[in-house]
Order: structure tokens, then C-alpha cells, then sequence
């Protein structure tokens, strides 16, 4: 068979102090720890139900409980004191060993208790005899235990003498039975790695045996092995747990059915317990680029931090500037910035937020895979798909669509290669249609399932000129996006049309609809905090193509972000910037009664705030001329404020600061030695020229 066994070596985890530290107790405290363990070695055995290498763990647990009887003995002993050989370093020395044994015992059932039931029988063999050389270990250390020594009662000598005996005759133990379910298990993934569905009589005795027995025991069971790939370092067995993940999910969908829509909806909901857009999340955790909390932050040529994911894109989509500073990249290495991430990590625990783990080099981790792991996807998505594909007839078809709908939402967003998948068996197109207002009406947590699987898909680039070229797919979005029947599915829509706006060409195309731009600024003028900020990262994206900034300024984008400019200063100035920089002299006038507003957030904003708002006010100044600049002069203490920003800003942050102030003092002195665009110039000697405006300042 091309899948082994032997391909699943021992379990990496991380093991607590106890299981390799020797207490430094005395004698007595060392002797009631020891016995405390054994209790809870017992307590395990009694709460919990081993279902493999049963005998193995019972035969262990057994000599845990009579070695208790050995150290009640010996603290009652203490009372009267204990003999003179029991103070000795070598007795100390035993206990604290024999200590550290039972310890790695204790953790072992734990693993085996509450661990994935899939990789416990796939590792069997190397688990049975783990608890073969812990007994063996046990065992040595009762040789050399000073039983005659002690002041014992007869019976426990004998008792000690028993258990010594039975270490010694202990071998590994695995049932017939559990051989034959593994040998199973490893011809179903032969099969599904050879393209052949598995029989469902055969997989329903498996899943049977393993006691996984309906949907919410096969998502713990993902959830286990999951885990058990962030404690493994080994590509190949990495791909082999992979593939695991694959079978159990295909078994799921096929065996118990999709989750209800109770359940997905319940599920949803503690997904959405703490996402970071609903918390107020440090400035400097946030990518410039997506506003997003950065999962993986790396440094570009310039010093500047961003995503890797958000500064990928920009730079595969053609450019070779600094997003923030506008300065060109001398290279494009993108260099991990661990201390942050660190950071971000430490911070994401606090608030119980996932965060995804990266290796140690800082690269995220590549998404394992395997033949079988790929084919099991490629099955589950097929078999969630082709039950779509029944028509809309009645409130209970719906609410099984809505169930299908959210598995594949919840298997889109595992990985890329699902991605794929799901869009190859044609969900697309049975998405687009419960997009529309009537299934939001009806159905408002479907229409939510089916935007963000579209959402979900579209981070794989080759889906998204599949979804950009399914018919209805962008009008669905953009109906989503102005009318769908909650806040969630909104924010998704907007997150959808921020992940299509990566690709330069369908940026111009989402930036000439006007209902996606209406929507976009609508959502974030009234949206809550989330929404907004997901709206506001999608304006921003789609600002970066000069014609559809003409789109965004005809649908109020720049009188938007000054209205939010209070709530989310950061997002809204970073937006005002980007649309008045490429939006003309429309723009300067849309935002004019805004500017009291900008000097606000330099007062007051946080530094990136602060910067982007004195990049905005130099483009405006230089755009509007003297009558921006008197009505920016006119903000008190206003100077003080930029020779702060000189100060303590961030490099661009200073060096727009002075450009301001050099604008201001040429203003207040009649002068100006730039060119301001829109306006003439009338020279009055060789140094000085006066502004004066032009039949061309008035807006188009």
C-alpha cells in the first residue's frame, strides 16, 4: 500500500514541566505529590472511555493505584519517622524519577483520551509501545526501590514485589480488531487516492467503530487533527494527517449530511464572536493596505511594515512603489517582522482571537497536501455541489440549501486547493442565486453562507476571473452589497468586491459600476464599526485605478469619509487621501468643508491618522490654492500642530508636515514658488509669484 502506517510517527507535543523536571520537594511533599498523581491517573481511567489499546492503558492505570497503597503507606509511616535510608539522596532520587514516569503516563492517557481518534489508530503500534517502555521504566525503577529498607507492613512489600513483577512481564498489546480498522482506514485512503469513491456501507463501520457518530463529532475530530499538524515539523506525515482531514470531512457531508442550519447558524456566530474588525484594534497591528490585523507582517525596501498577503498583491498587480510613502522599491524582498508578529500573536491570545500560526522562518505555512487529501476535496465538493443544484421550491428546500451552502463556505475557507475545487464542480453560478433580495427576505443567514463562499472563493486568483465572468455573479454582489438583509452580508459583499478590485483589470471594471460604488459608500456612511471598515478597505482598493476615482467622487465618496472622518479617522483619512490625490479639483471642492475636520485628526488622530492627513491637506493645498490654504490657515494652532508632526511623525508623516508648513508660511507671505494645479501664476519678481485663480478652477 503507497500509504503506510509507519508514515505517522509519534506525536510531537509539547510536553508540560512535570513530565521531564524533577520536583524539588522533601521527602514527605514529594511523597503526597506522588500520590495525588496516581489519583489522578486513576480519575483519567474513570472519566474518560479509551477507545483503542484498552487493555494497554487499564494494565497501567492498575500499577498507578497499587503504587497509591505504597505511598499511603509511607506517609503514614512519616508521622514516626521514616527509616534513615528514606532521607537518603538515592531514595529522593527514585521518587522523583518514578514521579516523572507516572507524570509521562498521566500525559500519554491524556493524548490518548482526548487526542484525534484517526491518528491514535494510525499510530497505534508506536502508542502501545510508549506504554511499554513507561511500565519498562517503572520497572527499573522498583528494582532499585529500598523495600526492605523501609519500615513497610509485610503486605505492601509483597504488593510492591507484585508490581514489579507484572512491570517485568508487560509487552505491547493491540488487538486484532484495532489492526483490521486501521488496515481499513488505510484501503479507504488507497482508494480515494485512486480516484474511487469508497463504498458507504464501509465507511459508516468505520466511523461506526470510531464511535464519530454525526457532524459535530466529525468537526472535533477536524479540529483534532488539525492540531496535531501545528505539533508536527515532517512534511510527509503533515500530508498523511492531511489526508485524514480530508476523509473525515468527505465522511461527514456523506454520511451525516450537511449541518443544519441551526447548527451553521450557531457555528457562524461563534466564528463571529471576536473578529478583530468588532474589537479596536492597535493602529500599529493593522496592515496599511486592507486596514486588517496583520497576520503575517513583513518590511519592504522603504522600512515600512505591511501584510505579506495585501503587499503581495500590490506588488503582483504591477507596482514598484511604497503603498504609504510613494517612494519606488529599491528591491521586493519582503523581510518578516517577527517582533510584531509576536506582538500581534501575544495580543490575539488576550482577546481570544484566532490567529493563524506561521513557521519560524515568518513564511506562511504552505497549505500540505496529498493525492488523497485532494481527491477526498474534490469528492466532498462534487457531493455538496450536485445536491445544490436542486431547485428553490419551498422554506424547507431552503433551509437544506442554506445547510450545503455553509459547508462549502466552511470548506472554502480551508485552503486553496478546496477553493479550486468547489469552483471546478460549479458552485459558482448556484450561488449567484441566492444572492438576490427575495432569498435575503426569506432567508437572510443563506444569503449570508452564499456571499461569503463566494467571498471565500475568490482569494484564489483563477476564481476570481470565474466569478468576475459568471453571469449575474457582480450584480449579485452589488445587490448584496446595497440591499441584503444584514450587516454580515454587506460587510461580505464588500469584502468580496475588495478581494476582485486585486486584479488591475477588474478593478476598472467594479469601479465603472455605479451600484457597486454607491453601495460601497453607503455602507460605510451607516454601516457599524466592521462594515464600515470593510467598505472603506474596498474604496481604498478600488481608488487606485484614476477612473474609477471619478466614479467614487460622483458617488460622494470624499463627503463620506468626511462625515466618518470622526468615527474611523485612520481608514477616513487614508481614503480621502488616496481619492483626492487622483481625484482633481471635483474632489479638493467635495472635501473642502472637511478640512476643520482634517486638523482635528492631526491634533488628535494616531500617527498613521496623522500622517495621512497631512498628505490629504498638501494635495489639497497645492490642488485648491489659496483658498484652501486660508481656510486651513485659519485652524487654530494649527502650525503648532504640523511642527509637532515635524517632530515625532513617521518619516513621510515629517516630510509632508514640512511641505505644509512651507505652503503656510509662503501663503501668509504672498508667495508661493510652486505651481498650483488649476490656478496661473503671476510673477511679481524672479523669487515671488502671487496665485491667482483661473477660469479652470471651476469644477467639471
Amino acid at each position: 500500500m503507497a500509504i503506510s502506517p509507519q508514515t505517522f510517527p509519534p506525536r510531537k507535543r509539547r510536553p508540560s514541566a512535570g513530565s521531564f523536571i524533577s520536583p524539588k520537594l522533601n521527602d514527605i511533599n514529594l511523597l503526597h505529590s506522588l500520590l495525588h498523581l496516581t489519583t489522578q491517573i486513576s480519575s483519567i481511567n474513570r472519566s474518560t472511555t479509551l477507545l483503542l489499546l484498552k487493555r494497554s492503558a487499564n494494565a497501567v492505570v492498575r500499577k498507578a493505584k497499587l503504587l497509591a497503597v505504597l505511598f499511603e503507606d509511607l506517609i503514614r509511616n512519616s508521622d514516626s519517622g521514616l527509616a534513615s535510608s528514606s532521607s537518603s539522596s538515592s531514595f529522593l532520587l527514585c521518587l522523583e524519577e518514578t514521579y516523572i514516569v507516572l507524570h509521562r503516563i498521566k500525559t500519554l492517557i491524556e493524548d490518548c483520551s482526548n487526542g484525534s481518534k484517526f491518528f491514535f489508530l494510525m499510530q497505534i503500534e508506536t502508542v502501545a509501545d510508549n506504554f511499554h517502555k513507561l511500565t519498562g521504566e517503572l520497572s527499573t525503577l522498583l528494582d532499585i526501590f529500598p523495600v526492605h529498607d523501609l519500615d513497610l507492613n509485610d503486605d505492601v512489600q509483597e504488593l510492591v514485589i507484585l508490581i514489579r513483577k507484572h512491570c517485568l512481564q508487560s509487552k505491547p498489546v493491540i488487538e486484532d480488531s484495532e489492526r483490521e480498522l486501521r488496515n481499513e482506514v488505510v484501503s479507504v485512503l488507497e482508494s480515494i487516492k485512486n480516484e474511487i469513491i469508497p463504498d458507504r456501507s464501509k465507511l459508516a463501520s468505520i466511523f461506526e467503530r470510531l464511535e464519530i457518530r454525526d457532524s459535530s463529532s466529525c468537526r472535533a475530530e477536524i479540529e483534532c487533527l488539525e492540531e496535531e499538524i501545528q505539533n508536527r515539523s515532517e512534511e510527509n506525515s503533515k500530508s498523511e494527517i492531511v489526508a485524514l482531514i480530508g476523509l473525515v470531512r468527505y465522511a461527514k457531508c456523506v454520511l451525516f449530511g450537511a449541518s443544519t442550519a441551526a447548527a451553521a447558524s450557531s457555528s457562524v456566530e461563534v466564528q463571529r464572536r471576536k473578529q478583530p474588525s468588532e474589537l479596536v484594534v492597535p493602529a500599529d497591528f493593522r496592515c496599511p493596505i486592507s486596514l486588517e490585523l496583520m497576520r503575517d507582517p513583513v518590511v519592504v525596501a522603504t522600512g515600512q511594515t505591511y501584510d505579506r498577503e495585501s503587499i503581495k498583491l500590490w506588488m503582483d498587480s504591477g507596482h514598484n512603489t511604497c503603498p504609504k510613502t510613494g517612494q519606488t522599491l529599491a528591491h521586493t524582498e519582503l523581510i518578516p517582522n517577527r517582533a510584531l508578529r509576536n506582538m500581534i500573536a501575544l495580543w490575539c491570545r488576550e482577546e481570544k482571537i484566532p490567529f493563524d500560526a506561521e513557521t519560524v522562518t515568518g513564511r506562511p505555512i504552505s497549505r500540505v497536501t496529498n493525492k488523497a487529501a485532494l481527491e477526498a476535496t474534490r469528492m466532498t465538493a462534487l457531493f455538496l455541489v450536485n445536491k445544490l443544484k436542486v431547485p428553490i421550491t419551498n422554506s424547507q428546500s431552503m433551509e437544506d440549501s442554506n445547510a450545503i451552502v455553509y459547508e462549502l463556505r466552511f470548506l472554502a475557507k480551508t485552503d486553496s486547493d478546496s477553493r479550486a475545487c468547489i469552483a471546478e464542480a460549479g458552485a459558482i453560478p448556484l450561488l449567484v442565486r441566492y444572492l438576490s433580495f427575495d432569498v435575503g427576505v426569506h432567508s437572510p443567514s443563506l444569503q449570508v453562507n452564499a456571499v461569503t463562499t463566494i467571498l471565500n472563493l475568490s482569494i484564489l486568483e483563477a476564481n476570481k476571473t470565474r466569478i468576475m465572468e459568471t453571469d449575474g455573479a457582480l450584480n449579485g454582489v452589488a445587490e448584496v452589497l446595497r440591499s441584503g438583509a444584514t450587516w454580515e452580508a454587506k460587510a461580505n459583499a464588500a469584502a468580496t468586491v475588495f478581494s476582485l478590485s486585486g486584479v488591475p483589470a477588474y478593478r476598472k471594471r467594479l469601479g465603472r459600476k455605479t451600484r457597486v460604488v454607491n453601495g460601497l459608500v453607503q455602507l460605510a456612511r451607516c454601516g457599524p464599526e466592521g462594515p464600515r471598515r470593510d467598505a472603506l478597505a474596498a474604496i481604498l482598493s478600488l481608488a487606485a485605478d484614476r477612473e474609477s476615482v471619478a466614479k467614487l467622487v460622483e458617488g460622494g465618496a470624499v463627503e463620506m469619509a468626511v462625515e466618518v472622518m470622526v468615527a474611523v479617522p485612520e481608514e477616513a483619512a487614508t481614503v480621502l487621501e488616496a481619492v483626492i490625490k487622483r481625484g482633481g479639483l471635483v474632489a479638493v471642492a467635495a472635501a473642502y468643508n472637511g478640512i476643520k475636520r482634517l486638523g482635528a485628526v492631526l491634533r488628535e488622530g494616531s500617527e498613521r491618522a496623522r500622517e495621512s492627513a497631512v498628505a490629504t491637506l498638501v494635495t489639497m493645498c497645492r490642488k485648491g490654492g489659496s483658498e484652501v490654504v486660508g481656510e486651513l490657515a485659519a485652524i487654530p494652532g494649527v502650525e503648532r500642530v504640523i511642527w509637532e508632526i515635524m517632530a515625532v511623525g513617521s518619516v513621510r508623516g515629517r516630510r509632508k508636515a514640512a511641505t505644509l508648513l512651507r505652503i503656510l508660511r509662503r501663503w501668509a507671505a504672498g508667495l508661493d514658488g510652486v505651481e498650483i494645479e488649476g490656478f496661473s501664476t503671476t510673477t511679481m519678481s524672479s523669487a515671488t509669484t502671487v496665485v491667482v485663480p483661473t477660469s479652470n478652477s471651476v469644477a467639471q
